[in-house]
């Protein structure tokens, strides 16, 4: 253990993240199966074809919207939410961090912006808790997320538009602009697989994502008397290095070919009768590639729920099997002795 652990989220966000991990990947699922059918007809086929998988996306969507429903009201309405809110409100302090590295990596700058720190080489109370690059990552996705659910609802119900604008290329427009939306937020899942799936101190599951605050094991140690978190000092799985290796060309691999993809076809919006043409051989192992990325990140976000829960029932069993301490005995000398009741003397 090191003097970094500690618990990541609350026990509301962690379910809240887990819900939503699965649903953005059902969405991610359903929507490329949709947009390159030809590539992954087995995909299609898989979800009972073509109004199987509009009927699985569109459920999944309502899902999204649910939980965004449920979540901007938690997060405004509860005092420690709203402390936790404007912590990931960007700072003055953010800028600077940004521009520092910038400097840092140049070589003009000695060391990085204290707003910018990571784990490694630092104390854990000299690492911010969310540094400017985690707030970009929350906030990208905050805002891709919305736009997602806005311009797949006026996809959904495409009379809205075509009576506003009285112009199908307009609602044309809004399905390009969701699938270009789409490659963007798989761009990002796939590297935030990558990052947190593939870390050497957290491989292959960062338990931290999955695990209550209240439940997490936590350091009790003087931080004062280590040098750093000791992150250093972690051991790396055998396994690690040719797994991150094959994920990391997977992952490249994946997300040039649905660009390369996406720039090629010209099939939107989304026909009533999917079409199987013949595609390219490279294109079509490309996809395949990158959905299966997406596959391993749903397996890491199933498995570490597997684990919590594993976890959690041994916690409950221990505390079970402990043996409940006896009440001290009335004179203070040890714990009081249970010898039945008494009988008096006449």
């Amino acid at each position: 253990m090191t003097n970094l652990d500690h618990g990541k989220f609350s026990r509301v966000t962690t379910m809240f993240h887990s819900l939503l991990a699965l649903t953005v990947f059902i969405l991610f699922f359903t929507g490329y199966a949709i947009a390159f059918n030809t590539e992954l007809w087995w995909l299609v086929e898989l979800m009972g074809g073509n109004q199987g998988v509009l009927s699985i996306h569109r459920l999944a969507g309502f899902a999204l919207i649910a939980l965004t429903g449920f979540w901007v009201p938690y997060m405004l309405l509860r005092s420690t939410s709203r402390s936790n809110f404007r912590s990931i409100l960007p700072a003055l302090s953010d800028v600077k961090a940004f521009i520092q590295d910038i400097q840092f990596a140049l070589g003009r700058a000695d060391e990085r912006h204290p707003a910018a720190r990571q784990f490694a080489g630092y104390k854990a109370d000299e690492v911010p808790l969310i540094s400017y690059i985690g707030k970009g990552v929350i906030w990208i996705f905050t805002v891709e997320l919305l736009l997602l659910m806005l311009s797949g609802l006026l996809i959904w119900r495409k009379t809205w538009l075509i009576d506003f604008y009285d112009s199908q290329s307009v609602v044309m427009a809004f399905v390009a602009f969701h699938g270009l939306l789409g490659v963007i937020m798989l761009m990002g899942v796939m590297f935030h697989t990558f990052e947190h799936g593939f870390h050497p101190a957290f491989y292959p599951v960062e338990m931290k994502a999955f695990l209550p605050k209240d439940q997490t094991p936590n350091f009790h140690g003087d931080p004062d008397e280590h040098e750093t978190t000791g992150i250093e000092r972690l051991r790396r799985k055998s396994s690690w290095r040719w797994a991150t290796n094959v994920m990391g060309v997977l992952v490249v691999v994946g997300i040039v070919s649905v660009m390369m993809a996406s720039l090629e076809y010209g099939g939107y919006p989304v026909p009533d009768s999917l079409a199987f043409d013949e595609g390219s051989a490279l294109r079509t192992i490309g996809i395949n590639a990158g959905i299966f990325v997406l596959l391993v990140g749903l397996v890491l976000s199933v498995f570490g729920n597997v684990l919590r829960a594993r976890y959690l029932s041994q916690r409950r069993e221990r505390a079970q099997e402990r043996p409940t301490e006896r009440a001290p005995a009335a004179d203070g000398s040890g714990p009081a002795r249970d010898d039945g009741p008494s009988e008096a003397n006449d």
